[in-house]
């Protein structure tokens, strides 16, 4: 199984730095998480809520967001990504540009890629602890929102002068 593996990633990385193993590893993760929460809420009843509200599926898409983004690009989580990342400046306002360093230095430094990760741990949380998750979902929208705020503002401030 090894050297079909070895074998498959040098063949598909063509020459490339495209560590497949590391990727299949991080899939694993992901399927045995989801698989997990599968488990425990048929082990205690819970149940998937019956149907998405648009409310809802508006907190989860602005949570998704500004979590995936708190977490892959800002300052003070860099302690998180810095065994995986190395620091290379900024990227944008109070956002870090990191080099990953390995496939979960690339999961946890992309935005893109976290966000599945989130939106399903907010799905989760519907089924767990729906009103705590409504309310971390609502935080964090009214935290994009005002970051959104923040640099419209900016940018009428440069305009006005």
């Amino acid at each position: 199984m090894t050297d079909f593996l070895e074998k498959t990633e040098q063949e598909y990385a063509g020459g490339h730095d495209r560590p497949i193993r590391g990727y299949l590893r991080i899939l694993a993760v992901y399927g045995g998480s989801v698989a997990a929460a599968v488990a425990a809420a048929a082990l205690t009843g819970r149940r998937a809520p019956d149907r998405v509200t648009p409310m809802d599926l508006v907190l989860m898409a602005a949570c998704t967001h500004k979590v995936s983004r708190l977490l892959a690009k800002d300052p003070v989580t860099s302690p998180l990504r810095a065994p995986f990342t190395r620091y290379e400046g900024t990227s944008g306002p109070a956002e870090l540009k990191e080099e990953p360093r390995g496939p979960i230095g690339e999961l946890i430094s992309c935005p893109f890629c976290l966000a599945q990760w989130t939106a399903t741990a907010y799905a989760a949380g519907l089924v767990f602890a729906p009103r705590f998750t409504r309310l971390a979902g609502a935080t964090m929208s009214a935290v994009a929102a005002s970051d959104w705020l923040q640099l419209a503002y900016a940018r009428l401030m440069r305009s006005a002068t």
